[in-house]
């Protein structure tokens, strides 16, 4: 398994080819390509490549799908005894984001169900039909 951890939108979080996440919204249209270069950790059939602070050579590519805003946040502020509230909503501006690949030095990593499509999985030369002994 293959996964990376990113730092976008002051957090940190590790995202893997081939899903999608919700991160702080970025200035960018939906179906655009972004690529991260804010990549702390890579690890690839168990080699972990850790960055001092980034991991030289290494991006993350992904299609932005979306953007949309969160679940509403209730922020309900009260002084007892003196009558005092305060009932305030807020709504955080979210942008949905499909990882497509990892790139460390030059070698891309990519979803399971991606990978190269050229090559078939199942010989397609026709079988010949066998005789039954039944007949």
């Amino acid at each position: 398994m293959t996964y990376a951890i990113i730092e976008t939108g002051g957090k940190q979080i590790r995202v893997e080819p081939g899903r999608f996440y919700d991160i702080e919204l970025l200035p960018i249209e939906p179906d655009e390509k972004v690529t991260i270069d804010y990549v702390l950790l890579v690890q690839h059939d168990g080699e972990v490549t850790i960055g001092q602070p980034l991991v030289t050579g290494a991006t993350v590519e992904g299609t932005v799908m979306r953007h949309y805003r969160g679940r509403k946040v209730l922020v309900y502020k009260m002084k007892p005894k003196k009558k005092t509230r305060k009932k305030r909503g807020h709504r955080q501006e979210v942008t949905r984001l499909m990882i497509d690949s990892i790139i460390l030095n030059g070698e891309v990593f990519v979803a399971q169900g991606e990978t190269e499509k050229e090559t078939p999985l199942v010989d397609e030369t026709p079988v010949e039909e066998v005789e039954t002994a039944a007949e």
